[in-house]
């Protein structure tokens, strides 16, 4: 009898859990030094050419003489301008525009052909284009950014609003709530991580579009360093705007990951 009673009134383990991936701060970092030090050591024992590939040592001078001689402020200010701008325009018009195919019928029978239709097509390559029409100066690299970063959010907008359960949806009407209160009490909110995994995507793709367009006719810029030590063959140079524009993608999607933390506190 006891034993029974032992185990009926002994915990039951919980079973809700999994499918939740923990954070692992300390694999990255281990892996980074794992990384760096092979590269390293191959370079000091003559293993890697530092024609091919400089070492780390080679590109961190490179760097710091970057930043002792003020170049650095100016490339940052001016690739983190264009961004900043182009990114932030092309969100918020796609976000209007993903929300109006999302919600309204008439709207989506417009919008989602036309995205379909060019979305496809490469940005950059329109950027001469571009420079037609806005000239060589920053309209023609911001309008580049804006233009690849409205699409891929437009697509996340409209398809999270898609993916939105329809039963909560019918519940908010069986309670009369009214269609506002159903857009932001229960659409939106189910929309919102998708929305910011379209961002996450967005962003990526206007620091691409960020380095192709500062490579023409730019003077100053992490992709135009890039373009001018490519074209010097200063190797060391071109690996350390490489690890410029790898930190400003850590640094974007820590931005956005936060940004996830905050708005998603209600999933489990």
């Amino acid at each position: 009898m006891s034993r029974d009673n032992t185990k009926i009134t002994s915990p039951v383990p919980f079973r809700g859990g999994g499918f939740s991936p923990r954070p692992m701060r300390i694999v990255a970092p281990i892996l980074f030094v794992i990384v760096i030090t092979i590269w390293e050591s191959g370079s000091r024992l003559g293993w890697i050419s530092p024609i091919v590939l400089p070492a780390p040592s080679e590109a961190y001078t490179a760097f710091m003489d970057l930043v002792n001689s003020g170049q650095l402020v100016l490339h940052l200010e001016a690739s983190l301008t264009r961004l900043i701008i182009g990114w932030s325009a092309g969100t918020l018009l796609g976000v209007c525009f993903g929300v109006a195919a999302g919600l309204f019928t008439m709207a989506r029978g417009g919008i989602v052909p036309f995205v379909a239709a060019i979305f496809p097509i490469p940005k950059i390559a329109l950027l001469p284009l571009f420079i037609i029409w806005f000239g060589i100066g920053e309209e023609s690299k911001v309008a580049t950014i804006l233009f690849g970063t409205f699409f891929p959010t437009v697509i996340a907008v409209y398809g999270g609003i898609d993916n939105v359960d329809r039963g909560l949806i019918r519940m908010g009407q069986s309670f009369n709530l009214s269609w506002w209160s159903i857009v932001w009490k229960i659409i939106l909110p189910g929309a919102l991580p998708a929305i910011l995994s379209g961002f996450r995507i967005s962003a990526s793709i206007a620091i691409i579009l960020l380095v192709a367009a500062e490579m023409i006719g730019a003077e100053y810029g992490v992709g135009a360093y890039v373009l001018l030590a490519g074209n010097l063959m200063a190797m060391d140079q071109l690996v350390a705007g490489v690890a410029m524009l790898s930190v400003l993608g850590l640094t974007v999607s820590w931005i956005i990951g936060r940004a996830e933390k905050h708005f998603l506190k209600w999933r489990i």
